[in-house]
């Protein structure tokens, strides 16, 4: 089954070409210099740029597999979530070329792409918690088998992604925030700053991160004149609670998991643009060793959002026998569904 994969549900341009066995391409039009003047996503910029590098990716993720497009025997592409304008110029592509092509076509939901791509280059151990966490969600997922998915907590407000990216404004660097903090928290003293951690009660599944991003604003305005150091200091006291919360939330649902399960839980996961993030890959592989479950972080290509993803999920949606009609909508929201029962 060889398929072609469109994502766009940001402000990256992807495709990629999947078969039974591999991925073959993912090519990526990265817009992060469209973007940066501005300190986040432009969704009009965003959508215009869709518009214009789809076409060319496309060939090019075409050649680098060695595929001619009548090669292609299904695509696929992101029908959501993401910004509704960026989604339907990638989901309006793919449901095209399938209809030219007269080929199957399959709506990936981007969540179920970040969740598989632990899946590319060895197969997942399942059942698994996978902690999805990039700048517009924060959640852990229950996944039995492929095509169930079971939420266990979520974020009540803020994405954890979000909170990066909105300091690094704060503090006038760059975009995207996550590694350019991430660099900073290296020279970071421990304990300059003392930001507080949501909803920690004991048992408490969600995450919240609204109010951690408003005392980062309000330490912030308390310094008057920002230094180097100043913004290190923040950087390691943020990444600190962040990192930490999401270990514990985890940890968490898997207690919760193992209190409510009879099927022995054999795996956690990360998924999500925040996967990249060096420290949290570090812990999570303790916390895995710590309750005696398989933990591979996701290869770095595959935490940002790519079409790669999309492929994948699409491939097990097809090996299941499963598609889509060409008049499938694009959504900005919607929680992860099970498309599959779980007994079978």
């Amino acid at each position: 089954m060889r398929v072609l994969a469109v994502e766009t549900s940001c402000d990256d341009t992807s495709v990629a070409c999947v078969d039974d066995t591999m991925v073959r391409s993912n090519m990526v039009s990265s817009q992060v210099d469209l973007h940066a003047h501005f300190g986040g996503v432009v969704p009009e910029l965003a959508s215009r740029a869709h518009l214009t590098n789809v076409l060319p990716v496309t060939q090019v993720a075409l050649e680098a597999a060695g595929w001619k497009l009548d090669d292609v025997q299904a695509v696929a592409a992101t029908a959501g979530p993401g910004l509704i304008g960026a989604v339907l110029m990638g989901l309006t592509f793919g449901k095209t070329l399938a209809w030219s092509l007269d080929v199957p076509f399959v709506g990936v939901h981007h969540i179920e792409g970040h969740i598989l791509a632990n899946d590319i280059e060895e197969p997942m151990a399942l059942p698994a918690v996978v902690l999805v966490v990039s700048g517009g969600h924060t959640e852990t997922v229950y996944v039995p088998r492929a095509g169930v998915y079971e939420h266990v907590g979520r974020t009540r407000d803020d994405a954890a992604g979000e909170t990066f990216d909105k300091t690094a404004k704060l503090l006038g660097l760059g975009y995207p925030g996550g590694p350019i903090l991430e660099k900073l928290a290296r020279s970071g003293r421990p304990e300059q700053f003392t930001l507080p951690r949501a909803l920690w009660k004991r048992g408490d599944l969600d995450f919240s991160f609204s109010g951690l991003k408003t005392a980062v604003r309000l330490a912030v305005e308390g310094l008057g004149e920002v230094t180097q150091q100043d913004r290190c200091d923040v950087a390691w006291a943020l990444q600190d609670v962040v990192v930490s919360t999401l270990v514990e939330k985890t940890r968490r649902a898997i207690n919760a998991h193992r209190g409510s399960h009879d099927e022995e839980l054999r795996g956690v996961y990360l998924a999500g643009g925040v996967a990249a993030n060096g420290p949290l890959r570090d812990q999570f592989g303790r916390l895995a060793a710590q309750e005696g479950l398989t933990f591979r972080p996701p290869a770095l290509a595959y935490c940002t959002d790519n079409a790669a993803m999309i492929g994948w999920a699409a491939r097990t949606r097809l090996l299941a026998q499963t598609g889509d009609p060409l008049d499938l909508p694009a959504f900005a929201r919607a929680p992860l569904a099970s498309w599959r029962n779980a007994e079978d």
